[in-house]
């Protein structure tokens, strides 16, 4: 057992972007700092990190996507530190695609990854937050509270994690775990290089369809390139849901964050939405 009293935290999904800054974060306001990723051969960017930070960071292999690896990690946590204060749900697979041209198997893979890794995570973390009144923290996306143009799949897993934590919160709570959800908008890390998009295939496989995949991918990359946050600033939330004394259970990242996810918040009729997100197709 580490001799170290601090509060432990756990975070999935650490080898770039916000589960990065987020690990380097936790680390230096004091937390014992688990920090995961499905391939540790990917760890030098957060090595290198933690020594820029001065901090220590404890590095352990977790893929959301296999049981077994979650169960490992979890007990790992807990038979070298002894608890476990806050799970940081972060792990996420980025997705560009319409049912219109993809199969059900696609759609399957995406939900894999961005929602029942999180269950998985989630599921085996409970008890340890239980006995020690934790914190469940699951990074979203604006893309869970807004249904967006060629993004289906990935919108409907962070939809899906949404209403999931939603519903677990309150039940939650009375078992003496907070509960929130970390929503950011437009962020310039790996993630959107990791979708993978090769965009001259994509147009070519998108049939029909092909135009407005264009009118939403050039628009979309322009969102990236000029008004994206930082992993570091949208990191801050994260460390706002671990640290504050009574977290809110929807926290965004950004104020353009919070005015997207407010207008889906106040459409009853989803006249609004709609109107938005179909402009983006031309």
């Amino acid at each position: 057992m580490s001799s170290n009293s601090a509060k432990v935290v756990l975070i999935t999904g650490t080898s770039s972007g916000i589960g990065l800054e987020a690990a380097i974060a936790a680390a230096r306001a004091g937390w014992t700092t688990v920090a995961t990723l499905r391939d540790p051969k990917r760890a030098d960017a957060l090595r290198d990190a933690a020594d820029r930070a001065g901090v220590t960071l404890d590095i352990r292999r977790l893929d959301v996507t296999e049981p077994a690896s979650v169960a490992a990690a979890i007990e790992g946590v807990i038979a070298d530190h002894g608890r476990l204060d806050a799970l940081v749900n972060n792990a996420g697979a980025g997705h560009v695609g319409t049912i219109v041209n993809e199969t059900v198997d696609d759609v399957r893979d995406v939900m894999e990854v961005n929602f029942f890794g999180v269950v998985e995570a989630t599921k085996a973390a409970l008890p340890h937050l239980r006995a020690s009144g934790g914190r469940l923290i699951s990074v979203t996306s604006i893309g869970g509270v807004v249904g967006q143009p060629f993004n289906e799949a990935y919108c409907a897993a962070k939809f899906a994690v949404e209403g999931f934590m939603e519903a677990l919160a309150p039940v939650a709570a009375r078992l003496g775990v907070a509960v929130s959800v970390v929503e950011p908008g437009a962020v310039a890390t790996e993630f959107v290089n990791n979708i993978g998009i090769d965009p001259e295939r994509l147009f070519a496989e998108a049939g029909d369809c092909a135009p407005l995949l264009e009118s939403y991918v050039t628009r979309t990359m322009e969102q990236f390139s000029g008004a994206a946050q930082t992993p570091a600033q949208a990191a801050a939330t994260v460390i706002e849901a671990l640290t504050s004394e009574q977290p809110a259970f929807r926290l965004q990242t950004s104020d353009a964050a919070r005015a997207f996810t407010a207008m889906k918040l106040a459409d009853q009729d989803g006249s609004a939405v709609l109107g938005l997100t179909g402009a983006w197709l031309g």
